[in-house]
């Protein structure tokens, strides 16, 4: 099965929540303070996938993403020519671009076997484990990306860091769920 998603990067974490422990008197004391950027600095959506034992090069999305770009931008110039030739199954979630008919039509015109998906079912992917790993990656750099050609240039840099086997590990126990997947589609529906 070969697992696909985005995943939105930020510059600057703007979604964690950080405790402070202080004293009376002691509020804006520089050591109480985190200095923030609104909307995290800016940011940068990413398309991937991966599976066992390979993955794809990551895509960057300018913009926003809708159904004929999904199909021109990632479906035929990436994916076609990577899963022709390994005979897998194609998994992505079910947002609008994914399931509009422009995009379903094409796959089936290309014969690529599409895995029903449940709704609402995001960390059920093992392509979220790789991204939060791709993440915790990208934070741990020295120096942290300070801006967005940096943020991009860390994000294909790490992207290929990321061991095969870490990949390989959430594949497998994925792949493992399958059929349980394929029950609860059935069951849902």
């Amino acid at each position: 099965v070969l697992f696909t998603d985005e995943s939105w990067f930020s510059l600057y974490r703007a979604d964690v929540r950080q405790r402070v422990w202080r004293r009376v008197g002691e509020r804006f004391a520089d050591v109480n303070v985190v200095d923030q950027v609104a909307h995290g600095g800016g940011g940068v959506m990413v398309w991937g996938c991966v599976c066992y034992g390979q993955r794809t090069q990551v895509h960057f999305i300018d913009g926003i993403l809708n159904a004929q770009r999904y199909r021109d931008e990632i479906l035929r110039p990436i994916v076609v020519p990577f899963i022709h030739d390994r005979h897998l199954m194609w998994q992505h979630d079910n947002a609008r671009p994914h399931v509009a008919r422009v995009c379903t039509q094409f796959l089936e015109a290309e014969n690529i076997p599409v895995l029903a998906w449940p709704a609402y079912s995001l960390d059920m992917s093992p392509i979220e484990h790789v991204w939060d790993a791709l993440d915790r990656r990208i934070r741990q750099r020295v120096p942290v990306p300070a801006n967005i050609q940096q943020l991009l240039t860390a994000i294909e840099k790490e992207w290929t860091n990321i061991p095969q086997a870490t990949i390989n590990n959430r594949s497998t126990l994925c792949e493992g769920d399958v059929l349980h997947v394929r029950q609860m589609v059935v069951t849902r529906y």
